[in-house]
Formats: C-alpha cells, structure tokens, sequence
C-alpha cells in the first residue's frame, strides 16, 4: 500500500454532491428474465406475505433453485414521519437527505419494496417496486422488505404476492461448484506468479490470494453484478471520472487506490465494494492483473484483495495510509462469497502452493498473516466444467 495523497480528501464534498442526482443502479444479483415468460412455466408456490413498516427484512421460507423465476406484485402504502405525503412499493423520490442514510439498497428510494437471494450478510439486494420478475441466479433463501433503516421506519404495510415457476430445462442446476483441483492450477503455474504485488519502489507489499479464470468482459461482469464497483488507479483520474460521470453512488465509491505494481506494471483493474459513507476509512477492495500466460488457453486474472480497516502511520515516510485487517484470508473468503452469489461462477477451489506464505508485512509497514492458501474461481462461460475436477 503507498501513502494516500492528502488530496483525495476533497472528493468527499464532490461525491456529496453526486448523488443528489438519481443513481445509476449496479446490476442486481437477482437478474430480470429476458426470454419465456413465467406463465410458460409450471407454477411452484405462491404466497401472499404483509410487511410491516416498522420491519426491514422478512424472510418468506422459500429456498429457490438456480434458473426458478420468481414474480412479485406489491400494493400498499407507508408514511415517513419526515415525507410531505404516503409513498406506495416504489418508495420515495431520492432527495438530499437521502445521502446521510444508510438504506439495504441505495440506488432505490426510501420505503421500496426490495428482496434479494441467498446469505443475508453478501447477497446484493435488488428492487421489486410495485411488479417485478426475476430469475434466481443461485441456490438461496428469498427474502423480501421494505428499503429502510432499522433506526428510520414507516406507518403502513404492503402486501407482497411471490409467485414461484420451475426453471427452464436449459436452466443450470448447479453453480459455483466446490471442486478438489482444477486442470493447469499447480505448482508449475505458481512458478510464474509473485507471491506478492509491490510497490513503485519494489518493496513487498499485500500477498496473491485469489485468482480468476475468465475472459475480461466476464470478468468485469462478475464484479459489477456482485456490487462491487470499480476503482480508479489516482486521484487525478478518480476526481476527472467523478466529473464526466452521471454523477451517481458509482462516483462516490471510486475513492482513489493507490497504484501497485505484479508482472511489471500496475494493477489492471481496482474494485471496491463497501457502503458509500465509509468507504474512505473502511472498505473491501483488490487489485487485478492479467496475467501475461494463459492456463490451459484461458485468460487469467491475478489480484490480491485486502479489508481497509481505518488509517495508519506509513512506516517509510512517517505519512498517513490505510490499515488493513491483518487477517487477510477473512477478504479472499468475501470475494468467494460475493463472486460466487451472483451465478455466475462456475468452480471454486483453493490451492497450496509450494512453500505458502503465511506472515508477512506490507510495504507501508503493517503486518498480515493467511493459512497460505490461494482462491480460484472459473467463471461460468470461461469454458465449462473441469472434466478431471472432483468434488
């Protein structure tokens, strides 16, 4: 990690600014259907649930299946004590206050309708509003509620009719497969890789701990549709992106990251992924190269991910950094877990390489410690199922 440049700090005031406009939303994890509609499918279950404006989340005991659709329709009305008049399942009209809160799902107004599949602590949320139909990326638990603080809650209810229809046979039945060992991931293969990306100066910093199979447009879409938002290399860029966007909550996470440097250059891509209030002392983010050689003919992408914790002394220069969790696998683990809930990985193993490291410290001077053990994920499209790969 390098210093952080006293000037990245004026771009909070900016990013206030942006998001007085409407944001662009990131993909959600539960994705529209695009082709046959729900009414050509077997109908499953249907239930009708009431929310209650006093209650975030509401878990409907239902357990989709990758490739299920799911339809909603949502009527009723809430009152904030705060609004000039009711709001319906659509919620209400984002405005300037809406920037101190902390919502389940920011690119939606006060008081939706929202729900989201699989683990309540990774799943990305995604807005339902009066009717929606998606399709169920993964394997999880559906739950659906209200796009509200637990502190900051509304009088009234909704009634929320889930209609749940069989997958298409095309559908996949499994995703995001644990498998023991993946052809071309070996020794021979860490061989070619650092252990470590570094510094300008050359100084070792964060260590290699995951890596992804995959071509770029794959690549970029798993991060996006897993909310993670990408992340500019300095602050000269980050301020000029911040200006010639659309002014959204995606300007307001792409706080500067400071350039780091495997395979002789700096990082290909940066992503962050953390709620936009505190993304500048606390925050998920990792670095990606691509790597200059294939495995077995497909693209590989090389990154390292650590968890901003707060801020301290950089111990080359007496500056001011970011501390990060010293315990570095608690991020490779929620990389996995956010990738991995979007369906659209495929397999996922972990590797020991010859000889792992497991305590370090970084190039700013801070110290970390791993069980040595690096993430591996294939994307879904990046060439199927392993053939030699076991569960």
């Amino acid at each position: 990690m390098k210093q952080i440049p006293r000037f990245s700090f004026i771009l909070v005031p900016l990013a206030l600014l942006a998001l007085l406009c409407l944001p662009v939303g990131l993909v959600a994890q539960a994705t529209d259907s695009a082709s046959d509609s729900a009414a050509h499918t077997k109908q499953l279950e249907s239930k009708t649930f009431t929310l209650e404006g006093g209650k975030v989340w509401t878990d409907t005991g239902i357990t989709l299946e990758p490739g299920q659709r799911v339809a909603f329709s949502a009527q009723g009305s809430l009152r904030y004590s705060d609004a000039k008049e009711d709001n319906g399942p659509e919620g209400l009209t984002r405005n300037f206050k809406d920037l101190i809160r902390i919502l389940p799902y920011n690119d939606a107004g006060r008081g939706a309708v929202i729900g989201k599949i699989g683990d309540q602590d990774i799943a990305q949320p995604f807005l339902i509003g009066a009717s929606k139909e998606v399709t169920a990326p993964i394997n999880g638990n559906l739950s659906i509620g209200i796009n509200q603080a637990n502190s900051d809650t509304g009088d009234g209810s909704y009634t929320v009719k889930v209609t749940v229809y069989a997958a298409d046979a095309n559908a996949p039945k499994e995703v995001a497969r644990q498998v023991s060992s993946m052809p071309g991931i070996d020794n021979a293969l860490f061989q070619k890789i650092p252990r470590r990306i570094g510094d300008k100066e050359g100084n070792p910093g964060d260590m290699v701990n995951f890596l992804i199979l995959g071509n770029e447009d794959e690549m970029k879409k798993v991060f996006t549709t897993a909310g993670w938002v990408k992340v500019d290399a300095d602050v000269k860029a980050t301020i000029l992106a911040g200006a010639l966007a659309s002014f959204s909550k995606e300007s307001y996470l792409t706080m500067p990251m400071s350039p780091l440097y495997l395979f002789g250059r700096q990082q290909d891509y940066g992503w962050a992924h953390a709620e936009p209030i505190t993304v500048v002392a606390s925050r998920n983010h990792l670095r990606a190269w691509k790597a200059p050689f294939t495995v077995n003919g497909q693209m590989l992408w090389v990154g390292a991910a650590t968890h901003d914790i707060g801020f301290e002394k950089d111990q080359r220069n007496n500056g001011l950094t970011h501390k990060i969790d010293p315990d570095i696998d608690l991020e490779r683990d929620y990389v996995e877990k956010t990738l991995s809930s979007t369906g659209l990985v495929a397999e996922v193993t972990h590797f020991l390489p010859k000889d792992p490291l497991k305590e370090a410290k970084t190039a700013t001077g801070g110290s970390f410690h791993s069980n040595g053990q690096v993430l591996v994920l294939k994307l879904a499209s990046s060439g199927g199922s392993s053939a030699t790969a076991s569960k």
